[in-house]
C-alpha cells in the first residue's frame, strides 16, 4: 500500500511500515503519526531512541556498517529532510512528507507540556562569563527558558552543554539518571548524537525513557541561530540557507550528490 493514504492507514493500524534507503529501514511516517508513536511508546515504558534521519547520515550508513546498524535498531527513523522524501518516491515506497528533527521537538514539547512529561536537554555550546545574560547562560539553558516561555508547564528536568569531555560524561549519565525525563534531546550532530544515545541507554537504569538526535535544535531554540526563512522551508532550500550562513559545510554537502547517485542505481536493481 503506497502512497498518503496507505500511510494513513499503517499509522492508525499501527503497523509501522517502511522503506529501505541504502540499507537502512525508514518509517512511512507524517509528523502526526511519528508524534502517537512516540507518545505510544512514552505511555508504554522502556528505552527508545528515535532518528530523524537526513541524507547525509543514510549515506554515512550506507558505507558504515557500525552507523547502519546503529540505524536498524532505533525505535523509529523518520524521513528528515525532501532528499530523503525523494529518495522514498524513487523506490516506490512514498512518504507523506518530511519530518525534520526541530519540527518533531517543537511538537513533542507542546505535547510534553500538556502531559507532563519531564525533559533534558543536552547539546549545545556553554555559558560565556561577563557577557550578557542570555550568552552567560549555555545555549541549553537559554533554549529551555525560552521554550518554557513558550510552551506553559512545560518541565525542564535539566539541561548540559555540549562540550562535556570524556571524562565527565560518568557525571552526566548520572544527573541524567536522577532528573528521570521521560523525553531527551541530544543535539550534538549526526551520527555522534545517535552514537552516544547508544551507549547511554547501555549505562542508564533508567527503563521509561525516549531520545532524539536534535542537531542543532537547540541553537535555534535559544535564539542563538537563526532558522531559514519560511520561504526557504516551503520550497525545501534549508540547506542552501546553512551553506551560506556556514560555507565550511560545503564538504559536507558534496554527500548530497552522491546519496542522489546511490539512491538512482539502488532504484535500478
Amino acid at each position: 500500500m503506497n502512497g498518503i493514504e496507505g500511510n494513513r492507514s499503517i499509522e492508525t493500524a499501527n503497523i509501522l511500515e517502511t522503506v529501505n534507503i541504502l540499507g537502512t529501514p525508514v518509517h512511512r511516517l507524517t509528523m502526526a503519526g511519528a508524534i502517537q508513536e512516540i507518545e505510544r511508546r512514552i505511555k508504554s515504558g522502556g528505552r527508545h531512541q528515535i532518528v530523524t534521519a537526513n541524507p547525509e547520515i543514510l549515506y554515512s550508513a550506507h558505507h558504515d556498517p557500525s552507523i547502519r546498524q546503529l540505524l536498524s535498531e532505533a525505535s523509529l527513523v523518520t524521513a528528515d529532510g525532501i532528499g530523503v522524501v525523494w529518495a522514498a518516491s524513487i523506490l516506490g515506497k512514498p512518504v507523506a512528507e518530511r519530518v525534520t528533527g526541530i519540527d518533531l521537538m517543537a511538537d513533542l514539547l507542546a505535547r510534553a507540556a500538556k502531559q507532563g512529561w519531564p525533559c533534558f536537554f543536552y547539546g549545545g555550546k556553554p555559558g560565556r562569563k561577563e557577557a550578557s545574560p542570555e550568552e552567560e547562560r549555555s545555549v541549553a539553558e537559554e533554549a529551555a527558558r525560552r521554550l518554557c516561555d513558550r510552551f506553559p508547564g512545560l518541565q525542564i528536568a535539566g539541561t548540559a552543554h555540549g562540550y562535556i569531555s570524556a571524562s565527565e560524561q560518568a557525571a552526566l549519565h548520572l544527573q541524567i539518571d536522577a532528573a528521570k525525563p521521560r523525553l531527551l534531546f541530544v543535539g550534538l550532530g549526526a551520527p555522534r548524537q545517535e552514537q552516544w544515545i547508544r551507549d547511554f541507554f547501555r549505562a542508564t537504569t533508567l527503563n521509561d525513557i525516549v531520545a532524539i538526535g536534535i542537531g542543532g535544535s537547540l541553537d535555534v531554540f535559544s535564539g542563538r541561530v537563526q532558522r531559514a526563512p519560511q520561504w526557504c522551508q516551503q520550497w525545501h532550500l534549508e540547506w542552501l540557507y546553512r551553506l551560506v550562513k556556514e560555507p565550511a559545510r560545503w564538504k559536507r554537502q558534496l554527500n548530497l550528490p552522491r546519496f542522489v547517485w546511490a539512491v538512482l542505481r539502488q532504484g535500478k536493481r
